[in-house]
């Protein structure tokens, strides 16, 4: 079966490439262009996966990811955030509201489709180089945010 990912994201070349790297790595990649219209779809929809911008107009990426969080439908929905917002307080934000994953805009097409995997197997986030610092973005699994909410 064919893994359904969710690409909300409002500049047309960012989506573009986004939904061009996700197809040729065997996905079928459904798209929304701004926030609310995302929302709707990823409850109707019922994505797989969700890649997410920050930065899109009606509401943000910040605000989206809370909102499915806390909805029960979609609260176990993996989140992968990606943004030209590279500042550590973004990333922080991004993990706090909720987002499986932040990474920084430019990406490649094998780093994108290899951390959409790793997050649909449940393996976690694949490292990130920080300049000279290498970080590790924390990822719970479904069954271990689960057990953490009980």
């Amino acid at each position: 079966m064919t893994r359904k990912i969710l690409v909300i994201e409002d500049d047309p070349s960012a989506l573009k490439f986004a939904a061009y790297a996700l197809q040729q790595g065997g996905y079928q990649v459904l798209t929304a262009t701004n926030g609310v219209e995302g929302l709707k779809m990823a409850q109707d929809e019922e994505p797989d996966l969700l890649v997410l911008d920050v930065m899109l107009p009606g509401m943000d990426g910040f605000e989206l990811c809370h909102r499915l969080r806390n909805a029960p439908a979609t609260a176990e929905l993996p989140i992968m955030m990606l943004s030209v917002k590279g500042r550590e307080s973004d990333r922080n934000m991004g993990l706090t509201v909720g987002a499986d994953q932040y990474c920084t805009k430019p990406i490649g097409p094998a780093e994108l489709v290899t951390s959409v995997g790793r997050l649909l197997e449940g393996k976690g986030a694949a490292p990130v180089e920080g300049g000279h610092i290498r970080e590790y973005l924390k990822f719970w699994s479904r069954d271990q945010r689960q057990e953490e909410r009980r």
